[in-house]
Parts: C-alpha cells; structure tokens; sequence
C-alpha cells in the first residue's frame, strides 16, 4: 500500500498528463509520424539521390520517373527526386529560422507590455496594433520588391511580418501570471523585476509560445511558397518547394510533366498539415484544463 501510495502521484506528474493527453490525440500522433518522415527525407536525400540537385544531363531533359531518375527529370534534366529534396531543406529552413524571428521579436515585446503594465503596455500594444492594420500581403509583396529576393532576405521578411500575434499571445498570458502568489512572493522577497521576468515569469509562457512555433512554422513555408511562386522568395539555381512549383505556370510543364511540379506540392501539403496537427495536438496536450 505503501508503494503504491508513492508510485502513483509521479504517474499524474503535469509532464506525464500532457504526454497522455498529446498520445490520445490520434491526429497530432498522425502529424508527428509524418512530419519526422519528411524531415527524414530532406535530411538524408543527399545520401538517398544517386545525383546532386545542380547535375544537368541535357540528354535526359523532361524524363517522366523511372529506375534511374525516381521522380524524372527537369527541363535541363537535372534529378526533380534531388531538387525536391534540397528543396525541402531550404524550405524547413525557412520555416524555422523566421518563425524564431518571430517568436524572439514577439516574445521580448509581448513580456514588457504583459509584465510592465502601465505606460510600457501602451506604448507596446498601440505599436502592435498599428503593425496589425496592415494588410500582411502587401506589405510582405512590396518588401520583398524593396528588398529584392533570396533566402536570407526571405527568412528576415518573413519573420519579421509574423512577431505581432506573438506579442500578444504572450502579453495575454503574462498579466494573468503577474497576479498570481509565486510572483507576489518573489517580490515581497526583494527579488529584481530581470529575475522575476526571466525566471519565474516567462517559462510560465512557454506552453503558448511552443504552439506559436508549431503553427508558425506552417504558416512560414506557405509564405515562402507564395513569394518563391511569385519569383520574390529564393532564386534558382537554388531550390525551394516553391521555386518548383513555379515552374507549373507555363501551361505546358503543368499538363504534359506533372512530374517536375508535384512532388514539391505534396510535400507542401503533407507537411503543413502535420504541422497544424500538430499544433493542435500540442495545444490540448499543455492546455491544463484539458481533461486527463
């Protein structure tokens, strides 16, 4: 009796909750199956492709798949399995490195207004909203027309269009948390507004901001398909899935060699969706209303 007294709080552990809540979610299980699927393969495609993404054999230009080009060729027949590939890459890449622009923007931001209150709150929040009251498409277009295209601008671009959602989200759950007893205590012990903040404040926000990240990271890729489909994201030679998909625009390529344009599309859509079955599943897992 015992043991089983001392065995079963560590069984009910928060950790252990949202583990349980997170497996029965079949959903987020689904996306994480196939999101670790994709990474494997953008990650291993260089060993995996018998040819380098940039290898031209104009000899074997517009090849439909096969034994020795999986996926078939492009128009300069180069391997679309190991352009596809490495386009994952710079596409992951993408979605990753803005949404922690983002995420790092976004939370410095939303932590003052949430935790400082008063003026700095103001100050923060009506920035916020006038960020906000412009149509992201536009002005996403007209800075990357400035700016001009490529990957790193791509990534800044990106990142620094998708911070104000964070900045609320996190401001939202910190004045919640500045009113409750640890933080009070923490005060009342002398303890400085830097500490409080960064040690006892902000992991209290890590729940809302490893969602953020999850969904960020879909919302990403799609932005860099849209700007690469449009010629404002990264540039070929280097390949991106949206870059690739380009190429479905001339109406020909589109019927006649589906090959060359699909596979970027499905990758597209297979990992966005992970993604925000993810995301979702991740919500509900660290949600602690959520039933056990």
């Amino acid at each position: 009796m015992t043991a089983a007294l001392t065995v079963s709080p560590l069984a009910r552990t928060p950790t252990r909750l949202a583990m349980g809540r997170f497996l029965r979610h079949r959903l987020a299980v689904v996306g994480l199956i196939l999101l670790g699927a994709v990474v494997l393969l953008v990650l291993l495609g260089p060993i995996l492709a018998p040819f380098r993404p940039d290898d031209i054999d104009l000899l074997a230009r517009n090849q439909g798949p096969g034994a020795r080009h999986w996926l078939g060729t492009d128009q300069t027949g180069r391997d679309v399995f190991a352009r596809t590939v490495a386009a994952g890459r710079v596409s992951l890449m993408v979605g990753l490195f803005s949404t922690l622009i983002s995420v790092a923007v976004g939370t410095t931001l939303g932590a003052l207004a949430g935790f400082f209150g008063g003026w700095v709150d103001n100050v923060i929040m009506r920035f916020v909203d006038v960020v906000m009251t412009f149509p992201s498409i536009i002005v996403l277009l007209t800075l990357a027309a400035i700016i001009g295209p490529g990957l790193d601008k791509t990534i800044v671009i990106i990142g620094l269009l998708g911070w104000p959602l964070a900045a609320r989200l996190v401001r939202a759950k910190l004045l919640s948390v500045r009113e409750l007893e640890f933080i009070a205590a923490a005060t009342a012990l002398g303890a400085s507004d830097r500490r409080i903040l960064l040690r006892h404040a902000l992991p209290n926000v890590l729940d809302v901001l490893v969602v953020f990240f999850s969904l960020g990271v879909a919302s990403a890729i799609l932005t860099e398909a849209g700007l690469s489909f449009l010629g404002l994201g990264v540039q070929p030679p280097q390949a991106s899935w949206g870059n690739l998909l380009s190429t479905a625009r001339e109406l020909t390529i589109l019927e006649a060699y589906p090959w060359q344009w699909m596979p970027a599309g499905a990758l597209i859509l297979i990992t966005v969706l992970a993604t925000n079955f993810l995301g979702d599943g991740l919500r509900d897992a660290l949600d602690p209303k959520s039933r056990p």
